[in-house]
């Protein structure tokens, strides 16, 4: 099992920190847009094993680790808006 762990944690704010928003697109195309962009701001995080899935799960639970992430989820949304994919009456 070969993972990138940050793409749990995208999936787990984005719903929260989407809600926030208002006035943006959040069809499939622009959440998804906002998730690869997201993520290619983000150091990932593989994991191979359980024990390195708990490891990452206690390091989420450090401040600076969601800041970081929320930081990125925040900018990607920003940038997303501002670029959609898909014309403003889709």
């Amino acid at each position: 099992m070969l993972k990138n762990y940050m793409e749990d944690v995208v999936d787990h704010l984005i719903p929260n920190v989407l809600n926030r928003c208002n006035n943006i697109c959040k069809c499939e195309l622009c959440i998804e847009d906002i998730k690869a962009v997201t993520l290619n701001n983000l150091k990932p995080m593989y994991i191979v094993t359980e024990k390195g899935n708990i490891y990452a799960k206690v390091n989420e639970l450090k401040a600076q680790f969601m800041t970081d992430a929320i930081t990125e989820l925040v900018r990607a949304i920003e940038i997303v808006s501002k670029n959609p994919r898909h014309s403003v009456e889709d």
